[in-house]
């Protein structure tokens, strides 16, 4: 199974460094042999997804090529490859959906411009920067078919967010709201018609630094298999 990681890698990244762990626990699990490609923006075309069983969009932005970011992660929805965003990841899936299927071609990330005319995804109110902050399950979403209702757990390396007044936009589409903080804050997002297309606020990869495996991943998984 091919799994294109895309994004510009550093080891200093903690997520980074989880993700390959994630995906070798459920290399294990599974019975399956994985080869993930670590897949720079400065290097993506985004065409060449297409020899992929899915992409993983990783954490750490901004990243070197924003443009072409989006443009991968348009690939792999309008393909139907199974899609996993995390924290940047998640972040560039909303504002790639924003402008392309919803036509707000001004649709922007505050980190990459702070003065973009819709900052669809904007400073968090309470940066959550290496904390666990609890997350709840929306009703009949896919974090709830996934993990079950029960409130989780989850670990973050974030400062930026969808901006809660553009939260509504989403609401007549099939990009649905997943999963919330108990604020209601948005904090996952999934869309509907897909094999499997999910961004999240948080870095379920870093279960595997406990050499725990996390539903979202071995979901994701499943999916690359068909």
């Amino acid at each position: 199974m091919r799994i294109a990681l895309i994004g510009d890698y550093s080891d200093q990244v903690t997520a980074h460094v989880a993700i390959p762990q994630a995906l070798a626990l459920e290399a294990e699990a599974q019975a399956l042999k994985i080869a993930p490609d670590w897949i720079h923006t400065k290097d993506l075309n985004a065409t060449d997804l297409a020899s992929y069983d899915a992409g993983w969009v990783v954490p750490a932005s901004p990243y070197a090529d924003m443009g072409a970011a989006l443009a991968a992660i348009r690939y792999l929805r309008e393909a139907g490859t199974p899609f996993l965003g995390t924290c940047g990841g998640y972040q560039h899936a909303l504002v790639e959906y924003a402008r392309n299927v919803m036509g707000h071609s001004e649709a922007g990330i505050t980190e990459v411009d702070p003065d973009c005319a819709m900052p669809l995804v904007s400073d968090l109110i309470c940066a959550l920067v290496e904390a666990d902050d609890p997350v709840i399950p929306e009703p009949g979403g896919l974090i709830e078919k996934l993990c079950g209702p029960a409130q989780l757990s989850e670990t973050y390396h974030c400062s930026f967010g969808l901006n809660p007044e553009y939260a509504k936009l989403f609401d007549d589409t099939d990009f649905k709201v997943a999963a919330r903080d108990p604020q209601g804050a948005v904090r996952a997002m999934a869309l509907d018609g897909q094999r499997f297309f999910l961004g999240t606020a948080f870095q379920p990869e870093r279960a595997a630094l406990v050499g725990r495996r996390h539903p979202v991943v071995s979901a994701f998984v499943r999916a690359a298999l068909g």
